[in-house]
């Protein structure tokens, strides 16, 4: 079976070294076909930091195996690892965090034991990156919560949760602030635990849950997030089990899936041999699971589990007592303890079942869409505007261009309101988001807007403009603070 390798950056080709040294050993039936990404590819002048080769390969393949990247600071260009989890749609990303024998941290020596998968979307929230100066004291950063998204990753969780029997699945979210974009988020957390009866199901707002993960993190089991709160919750989740060190993490899709260690390049020590391949074996037994290599991905946990309890450690971690192995001794104590399991949480040996990766030939991009269940009105604008006066003068010369069909509602901002009633401390920045609803909640047409935004360029810049819609009787936008 072939699967395409990205080396990786800084310590990334001899950890990956290492883990395929294991593989070899445990006798796997893999080609491997190596990619060219990182930050040389990016200082060769591809912005996306991969060769067209290289995505072509893996586009063929459908499985990436990759060490960890570094994006080159300060020269405009996006995240390889971004870009390629977004490329290829891996909108699922699952980071399974347990306890290590041998590894340990504040709860192994209290008895506490964590099993904790989180499964963040990947695809979406800030991640789009998609920012502007509105004006040079206001940045603007667009944030994406779609239903179809949010549907995939959370089907994919609770399938997951249905396969490994969790008892529980819990949705991490702040819908008590962010009421439009996390509250749909939420909803369709909902809609999908109606489809599966015997899991648990229940929500806990972001904040709250980092309190109880790192008071009782084992009073949970599965926890599916939007991708910035995902993001922060699962390197959370490494810290309880000793860092990214012992993270794996494995990015699903439907056509091409990303198994990568998702700690730094650590370019100090790249070249020593002496950085920590745990996690990136880690994820590559997940690779090896996915691909239906199960007796094989069972024999290496095994070997590995059983080295870790044994105290056998690199220089990251462990009795500082034991002399620390480098990295090429220490995946070599894995190899020569290949059939023996640990004291405790060995893995059962199931038999393989390999599943051939389909290759998909994609004529277009699929176009993910739900149904709409409720006609669309255009019922007002919030249009955000650049000034330095204060909120009775610009509303004047709103009241002033308005059209009759137009009603200025309020002006916030930062997301305050400031106009009708306001107070003198709240502090202002130089753009308002001046909001206009139709009159008697009439339907507008866009080309009702546009003339209104015309009226009011007169005297403003118009930084950015948001419809307000309604889907029948649900408004589809929020309220300002104080409104």
């Amino acid at each position: 079976m072939k699967i395409a390798v990205a080396k990786g950056d800084g310590i990334g080709p001899e950890i990956m070294e290492a883990v395929l040294n294991i593989f070899k050993a445990g006798k796997l039936p893999l080609e491997y076909q190596f990619v060219d990404m990182g930050k040389w590819v990016f200082d060769q002048g591809y912005s996306n930091g991969m060769t067209p080769e290289a995505q072509e390969t893996i586009e063929s393949i459908g499985i990436l195996f990759k060490g960890p990247m570094e994006t080159p600071k300060g020269k405009g260009v996006k995240s390889v690892n971004v870009t390629a989890r977004k490329t290829w749609n891996t909108y699922a990303n699952k980071r399974v965090f347990q306890t290590l024998h041998g590894v340990d941290t504040v709860f192994s020596k209290a008895g506490i034991p964590i099993d904790i998968t989180v499964v963040r979307e990947n695809i979406e929230d800030t991640y789009g990156g998609i920012e502007h100066m509105l004006t040079h004291d206001v940045a603007l950063s667009r944030r994406f919560i779609t239903r179809p998204g949010s549907l995939q990753v959370i089907r994919y969780a609770f399938e997951m949760a249905r396969k490994k029997n969790a008892r529980r699945i819990t949705c991490g979210h702040k819908a008590n602030i962010m009421k439009i974009t996390d509250g749909l988020f939420l909803e369709c957390f909902y809609e999908v635990a109606k489809e599966y009866p015997e899991l648990k199901a229940d929500d806990v707002i972001v904040d709250d849950l980092c309190m109880k993960l790192v008071t009782k993190p084992d009073l949970f089991d599965v926890v599916v997030l939007t991708n910035l709160q995902g993001d922060i919750v699962s390197d959370l989740c490494a810290g309880l089990v000793g860092g990214l060190g012992f993270a794996p993490s494995a990015n699903i899709g439907d056509h091409i899936c990303i198994f990568e260690a998702v700690h730094g390049t650590a370019p100090d020590i790249a070249g020593k041999n002496i950085a920590n391949p745990t996690a990136l074996l880690l994820s590559g037994i997940a690779m090896l699971r996915h691909l239906g290599f199960m007796e094989h991905a069972a024999e290496i946990e095994n070997a590995l589990l059983y080295t870790l309890e044994q105290g056998i450690h690199t220089g990251d971690f462990g009795d500082r007592n034991i002399t620390s192995k480098n990295t090429t001794e220490f995946a070599a104590a894995i190899i020569a303890n290949f059939g023996k399991k640990p004291a405790q949480g060995a893995k059962p040996s199931l038999p393989n079942m390999p599943v051939t990766p389909t290759v998909f030939k994609l004529e277009k991009n699929p176009l993910i869409m739900t149904k709409e269940m409720e006609e669309e009105t255009i019922v007002g604008v919030d249009l955000f505007i650049e000034s330095m006066e204060q909120p009775t003068v610009v509303a004047e010369k709103c009241l002033k261009h308005t059209l009759d069909i137009f009603k200025l509602v309020t002006l916030s901002n930062r997301g305050t309101q400031v106009w009708p009633k306001g107070s003198v401390f709240t502090n202002l920045v130089n753009q308002y988001n001046a909001r206009f609803e139709s009159v008697g909640d009439a339907p507008l047409t866009q080309t009702d807007v546009i003339e209104l935004q015309r009226r009011l360029a007169k005297d403003f810049k118009i930084c950015s403009s948001e419809l307000l819609n309604m889907w029948g009787e649900k408004k589809a936008y929020s309220l300002a603070q104080g409104q």
